[in-house]
């Protein structure tokens, strides 16, 4: 047996909504009913005062009442305040009791059923009593002559005709409260169709469930997600995001603009647009951003997700070094084998001499520069980047030079300075002073890599024989895509200047002493100390 869905947590508002409305109605119309009921006696007995008063102070019923057969004078008198007030009787009588007037003729001349007492001690006072007429709402009141009292006048309204007019009023009510549920109704299902739309008629039930999925899988994902709104404000990110824009706990609310996230990020987080594997730098990281636009309700956003490519960016640099290092041994083996042959055949025509001596020549040249560079750099991957780059110089037609002030100490590095940083950052200074040297009068590179006097900072500066940065693109040449070559194609400088931020150092460009660039990149090797 198929248990039955629980109904949808819309179904469930509207029941709640429209049994509270009936509710409030009906108390309203109980209350309403109450009041007029209330208001109906006490209308009533207003009306019968003003009417009894009115009679008993007019001269024309005073003077009747001293003639000796009021009837004649009073009746037509009675008759037609009757109908003018629209009260239901209008009784004019002696002191005793006898009436004087009736609406049933009949009855004139006989006792008056009701109290008189207080009228006759000169009160004015209501009563309710049942009469020829049937059980009325009454006033009673003296009508004096001179300080005496000379008649009492009662008039009266039946309780059948105030029970007529609150039955009216009733069914006016009735209407009026069935157009009010109505109306309630109405109004409350137009909005919990809304709901059930946003709801997508899921119960109470589902959507706590779908919010607790939601909150699991938005701290489990590593990846950074971010939902941005219709107002270019943060919706929703979690832990991954924080993490990889930097941010803090306060940034869902916050304008995208008010990030201090660099310009180029900024921008594709506030584009209502699609990207699709976009690479963007922050102060420490690679970010690949892809956003898709979404609609819902009235205003529309992005979804963003972000992937860390800093290690894999990094892994990529190493990879291109490796794979330039395999190409310079290659061409070096190639090189090797050309001389290698030459020997071979200075050997085979009898001029051994000469192959000795040819032979000696390329071992001390080739071994000038390892020499130099081990000597001076202790450091094994600095040293190894080094001798790949001079080799890979060489290759390309270049001098690589290192500074004769150059020293660094095997050991010397802390933790705090991982050496893939340093391979980033020396390597992409390089190759970049590579390209801008190629084919320059007197093509070198120029490389310095020591401590200052005080062992606090790593000095490393790489300058060219290139024609140099123009002193306004001092700052754009570390912005990603910036490239003399072709644009969107430079991402090392990028790199060198994250890395460099890394490690809590700088990264200066100035003019070389050959005219080219020169790129001077201090990295402090101790600790700070918090004062």
């Amino acid at each position: 047996m198929r248990i039955p869905r629980p109904r949808s947590l819309a179904g469930q508002l509207f029941a709640m909504q429209v049994v509270l409305v009936a509710v409030i109605v009906a108390g309203c119309a109980v209350f309403t009913y109450v009041s007029d009921l209330s208001q109906a006696d006490v209308s009533a007995r207003r009306q019968a005062t003003a009417t009894a008063t009115a009679v008993a102070n007019s001269p024309a019923v005073v003077e009747a009442a001293r003639s000796d057969n009021p009837t004649p004078l009073l009746q037509p008198y009675a008759d037609g305040l009757r109908e003018e007030t629209g009260v239901d009787f209008v009784v004019i009588m002696a002191p005793n009791g006898t009436r004087w007037t009736h609406p049933e003729p009949p009855q004139i001349g006989k006792t008056y059923l009701g109290r008189t007492d207080p009228a006759l001690k000169g009160e004015t006072f209501s009563e309710t009593h049942v009469g020829v007429l049937g059980r009325s709402v009454r006033v009673v009141t003296p009508v004096l002559d001179g300080g005496r009292i000379t008649g009492l006048v009662s008039a009266g309204i039946t309780v059948e005709k105030i029970s007529a007019q609150l039955r009216q009023q009733v069914i006016a009510l009735l209407g009026v409260a069935s157009g009010a549920l109505a109306l309630g109704g109405l109004g409350t299902y137009v909005i919990n169709a809304r709901l059930r739309r946003h709801t997508h008629g899921m119960n109470a039930a589902e959507l706590s469930r779908m919010h607790d999925y939601h909150q699991a899988a938005l701290h489990a994902v590593r990846e950074g997600l971010l939902m941005v709104d219709g107002q270019r404000r943060i919706a929703l990110i979690n832990d991954g995001g924080r993490e990889l824009l930097g941010l803090g706990p306060d940034a869902v609310g916050r304008p995208v603009a008010e990030m201090d996230l660099p310009a180029p990020l900024t921008g594709a987080l506030l584009d209502p647009g699609a990207r699709v594997d976009e690479v963007h730098l922050t102060a420490d990281r690679v970010i690949v951003v892809n956003s898709r636009p979404v609609s819902g309700g009235e205003q529309s956003g992005t979804v963003v997700t972000l992937r860390d490519h800093t290690e894999l960016q990094a892994l990529s640099g190493e990879l291109d070094s490796e794979r330039g290092f395999t190409q310079a041994l290659r061409s070096q083996a190639h090189e090797a084998a050309n001389r290698l042959h030459t020997v071979v055949s200075l050997i085979e025509l009898g001029r051994a001499d000469e192959a000795v001596d040819f032979a000696t020549a390329e071992l001390e040249l080739a071994q000038v520069l390892t020499d130099q560079v081990v000597g001076a750099v202790g450091e094994p991957v600095l040293a190894a980047l080094l001798l790949g780059k001079a080799a890979q110089a060489n290759e390309r037609g270049l001098t690589l030079v290192l500074d004769e002030h150059s020293r660094i100490d095997d050991g010397l590095l802390p933790r705090t300075l991982p050496a893939r940083d340093l391979v980033t950052i020396l390597g992409n200074l390089i190759d970049n002073a590579m390209d801008a040297a190629q084919g320059s009068d007197g093509a070198r590179v120029t490389v310095t890599a020591r401590t200052d006097e005080h062992g606090d900072e790593l000095l490393l500066r790489v300058s060219d024989t290139g024609p140099g940065v123009e002193p306004a693109a001092a700052d754009a040449v570390f912005a990603r895509g910036w490239s003399t070559k072709s644009p969107g194609r430079g991402l090392g400088l990028a790199l060198v200047r994250q890395a460099v931020h890394r490690g809590r150092g700088t990264v200066v460009l100035a003019e070389g002493p050959c005219g080219g660039a020169e790129f001077t990149v201090r990295l402090p090797l101790r600790a700070e100390v918090p004062a």
